[in-house]
């Protein structure tokens, strides 16, 4: 019988055990999880803690019970896949609850270990990090047991932002620092100003060029020679691939320890794949390396994972575009393309608009702050970055489409909204786009 091995059984990886079982039916299947719970959502989790989404079961997706008993795959909590021995197909095992280490051998290895939380040197009681369901318990556990009233957030990600937001409206004071002026990184750094605004607008304290030096008890002291005393602290200040375990094997990794996939999400040895935050790819509209470690290219790398397994493979991955969006109190970031940093890569302009998101007569409406970069040369759209209280999400998911079908800049006068009053405009924002590069 075909054994297939997952390594990870968080999104990219439980996602892609139920998908090679929706295709085939015969082979065995065992994911092999370092971790305690499989399946959760990892995007909830701020939400969770902030009491927006009340139930943990609508967070934790999945048991390994249920798991089984639904699809027939094993799934193995607390087994860390500790290395790859890709010349005999076998994998090296450490199953944590009983001490033991042991060999399986594998047909097809299919590799989703993610990433972890970057920690600081900090070791004092109050620091968490927010990576996984047991991080999230921990901390939960400690804001009810310590009844928690101030909270400090390291970094400023995505990931913090949304956990300051939701604390913020749990009812615990937070504060936030980071150790640059430059934040939430995937926008442009000008068009984050409504995030220095909705803090001032709650009070909220925040400090830049900031770190912190060293804690003792509940006091933090800083670099800059300030204290003050929380009761919590949360840090975000990145991720680093779990891969540590690949070193010793054939299987390539890049400079930073992440694995390179080509569009059917093979690595550089036949019969091992890879999915999830640990890859590298490319971007679809330019010919560009990205890595996006966001929830959609785990779940389409599933399917197309599968497909290949089920000898389907002509189904290939066209390329990420980067889409992505945070909500941050009443206003919404999202951007698509490329990288503010990768601009460079190009000889490219720019056109903006700060537009009402619907008819200016019609109650009710808020501004959309929207900018479109394009190749100066072949008119090609590049990147799109939008934040308004209302209406992006569908401004940036159409500049998606238009990108993933290489519209161009010119195109843009061409898509035709749904237009009415409530809604949009009879020439919208990306119709206005358009129209505006026709002077570039």
């Amino acid at each position: 019988m075909n054994h297939i091995v997952v390594v990870g059984a968080v999104a990219g990886g439980a996602t892609v055990a139920s998908q090679i079982r929706r295709l085939d039916h015969n082979s065995e299947i065992t994911v092999f999880e370092k971790d305690r719970d499989m399946s959760f959502a990892n995007c909830g989790l701020p939400y969770y803690l902030g009491n927006i989404v009340e139930s943990r079961d609508a967070i934790l997706e999945a048991t390994p019970e249920a798991f089984y008993n639904a699809k027939q795959i094993t799934v193995k909590p607390y087994h860390e896949v500790i290395a790859i021995n890709d010349d005999n197909q076998t994998v090296t095992v450490h199953d944590y609850q009983k001490d033991e280490v042991f060999h399986v051998n594998y047909d097809t290895l299919i590799l989703s270990p993610g990433c972890s939380a970057r920690s600081l040197p900090l070791d004092n009681d109050i620091v968490f990090t927010l990576r996984n369901m047991e991080d999230t318990d921990a901390i939960e556990s400690f804001i009810q047991d310590n009844q928690v009233q101030r909270a400090l957030i390291v970094g400023a990600g995505y990931i913090s932002l949304e956990v300051l937001d939701n604390l913020y409206e749990r009812g615990i004071t937070p504060t936030l620092i980071h150790r640059s002026e430059h934040i939430n990184k995937l926008m442009d750094n000008d068009m984050n100003e409504p995030i220095i605004e909705s803090l001032k607008e709650r009070n909220i304290t925040y400090h830049f060029n900031e770190e912190i030096d060293t804690i003792k008890g509940k006091t933090v002291y800083f670099k800059s020679g300030h204290h003050e005393d929380f009761d919590l602290v949360i840090t975000g200040v990145g991720v680093e691939p779990n891969s540590n375990f690949i070193k010793a094997s054939n299987v390539t990794l890049d400079s930073h320890g992440y694995i390179p996939v080509n569009d059917k999400f093979e690595t550089n040895i036949e019969n091992i794949y890879a999915l999830g935050d640990i890859i590298t790819s490319r971007y679809r509209h330019v010919d560009l390396q990205a890595h996006v470690p966001l929830a959609w290219g785990a779940h389409r790398a599933a399917s197309i994972i599968a497909e290949q397994i089920a000898g389907n493979p002509q189904i290939q991955f066209k390329g990420f575009l980067g889409s992505n969006i945070v909500k941050f109190f009443d206003y919404t970031f999202a951007s698509v393309g490329v990288t503010p940093n990768e601009l460079k890569y190009f000889d490219y302009s720019m056109v903006e608009l700060k537009q009402g998101k619907h008819a200016g007569y019609y109650p009710g409406n808020t501004k959309i702050h929207l900018r479109v970069y394009f190749d100066k040369n072949t008119r090609q759209l590049l990147r799109a970055a939008a934040v308004g209280k209302a209406g992006v999400d569908k401004r940036i998911d159409t500049l998606s489409v238009a990108m993933a079908n290489q519209m161009t800049v010119d195109d843009l006068t061409d898509i035709e909204v749904a237009y009415a009053p409530p809604y949009s405009h009879p020439k919208d924002l990306i119709n206005m786009i358009g129209y505006k590069a026709r002077n570039k």
